[in-house]
């Protein structure tokens, strides 16, 4: 089959795994500013932040590796395929 014929098949999919993503990342938004653009240098921007770096960095804060005030409670209450959507929606704003 074609790139192009699969990636036409996959583009639904895709779209609603973005869709899916930003209703989730929407909480992030308090914190991290609209669309992951925070405003400020107190927290890090999460916009063009690559998938694979934000889900080692969850996963970090899920464990106990990384210490936070919110954080670690915060990502607890995702699954992982939530915390694959979020990344992926993040990864796929532009940087501010």
């Amino acid at each position: 089959m074609k790139a192009w014929i699969l990636l036409l098949l996959c583009a639904p999919a895709l779209a609603q795994d973005l869709k899916a993503g930003r209703g989730l990342a929407a909480t992030c938004a308090n914190c991290h500013g609209t669309e992951g653009r925070a405003r400020g240098a107190a927290m890090p921007p999460l916009a063009g932040m690559k998938a694979d770096l934000m889900l080692e960095l969850l996963s970090d804060y899920r464990s106990g590796r990384q210490a936070g005030t919110v954080m670690p409670q915060i990502v607890k209450g995702y699954t992982e395929e939530q915390l694959r959507l979020i990344a992926a929606y993040f990864a796929a704003r532009a940087k501010p």
